[in-house]
């Protein structure tokens, strides 16, 4: 199966082609061919996305972005679009204005080359991503990988979501804990703004903690001390609005000739209470809910802190860890393809008239 996949949830335009299949109780996944162009430029002299931006953004680069994927040596067009067998595209959740740019050229591809169509839930597509090989590689997944990995507890964490999900299987999701406030990713660029250190957040903190000089650590600790919001609570939920207004706090007391030497110590407290928090609450919910394995998906799981406290966490609790290639945690439409290929298998109703019922949705649920 050649499927085509479509991502604008929110300030990228990707589209991907990937080769799956299933025979008897083996997948077999290849991915073939992906863009994704950036819009991090555009939306950072307001540091965050702006939603009608974005969707002018999409507009823009989908068709071209459409014709770099599909064109092959000869440029012959046509003949690779009558070998696709499917249509994947994101529906939700995501930023209204750029998921119906995506959804609507999804829905005029589907009607004029007759093709079915599928919508697929961004945040399983992150969660998913861990079982994408790199492009032109293929990766066969037997039922005996299945069994090592779930049940499963996924983090998926970026700028827009941070939620627990409980796995039993691919496809079977309980949403056990989301944020009751700010993403991490959010925190990440709302914290980096106060620092002065620039948008992304995420990538921008990160590579300022590295300057810390541990020697100094001790010392400035005993200075500020950054919370670690609800690490203890007996749920599954996260809060990261306090976090950010510690900083805010703290950050304005610090003499303006200390700012600079204090700036690195924040971005390292930042980046280390967050992912503190991040890697508490997954450990705790493998426990309670007794599973095999750690998820991860998402832009956020791109930090290496977080990467390496995780990987730690699960050796000491012999849990299995999986995360995805670094350029699959960002948002991209090879996840979205591999999505909607899983999807497809246990939806019987997608034919050539599909697209006729699907519409986007900002606000789904995993």
């Amino acid at each position: 199966m050649l499927i085509l996949g479509i991502e604008t949830s929110c300030d990228e335009t990707s589209i991907a082609l990937l080769e799956a299949k299933k025979e008897g109780a083996n997948f077999f996944i290849q991915p073939q061919k992906s863009v994704v162009s950036s819009q991090i430029k555009i939306h950072a002299p307001y540091g965050g996305v702006v939603p009608m931006l974005a969707s002018r953004e999409h507009v823009k680069n989908l068709d071209y972005l459409f014709n770099q994927v599909l064109k092959d040596n000869n440029n012959d067009l046509k003949k690779i679009i009558k070998k696709i067998d499917l249509i994947s595209v994101t529906y939700g959740p995501g930023l209204i204005p750029a998921l119906l740019v995506g959804v609507n050229f999804s829905k005029t591809l589907a009607w004029a080359f007759k093709k079915p169509i599928i919508g697929v839930n961004h945040l399983e597509a992150h969660f998913l991503s861990f079982l994408l090989p790199d492009e032109n590689q293929k990766k066969i997944i037997s039922q005996k990988d299945l069994k090592q990995i779930f049940p499963a507890i996924g983090l998926i964490v970026s700028g827009g979501h941070t939620l627990l999900i409980y796995a039993q299987k691919i496809g079977d999701y309980r949403l056990i804990g989301e944020t009751r406030d700010d993403a991490a990713g959010e925190c990440f660029d709302k914290t980096s703004r106060i620092l002065g250190l620039g948008y992304p957040g995420g990538p921008a903190i990160a590579k300022e903690a590295q300057k810390i000089k541990i020697d100094e650590l001790k010392e400035i600790k005993n200075e500020v001390k950054l919370p670690r919001p609800m690490i203890n609570s007996p749920d599954f939920d996260f809060s990261f609005s306090g976090l950010k207004t510690a900083v805010l706090y703290a950050y304005q007391k610090i003499p303006s000739s200390q700012k600079r030497k204090m700036k690195t110590y924040f971005a390292y407290e930042i980046e280390d209470a967050i992912t503190d928090v991040l890697v508490k609450k997954t450990i705790s919910a493998a426990k309670y809910f007794q599973t095999k394995s750690i998820i991860l998906g998402g832009g956020v799981t791109a930090n290496k802190v977080l990467r390496d406290k995780m990987n730690e966490a699960a050796k000491n609790n012999n849990l299995n860890l999986y995360l995805p290639l670094l350029k699959y945690t960002t948002d991209n439409a090879m996840m979205v393809s591999l999505a909607g290929f899983f999807d497809s298998l246990k939806n019987k109703t997608i034919n050539q008239n599909s697209w006729h019922n699907l519409e986007a949705d900002a606000n789904l649920k995993i």
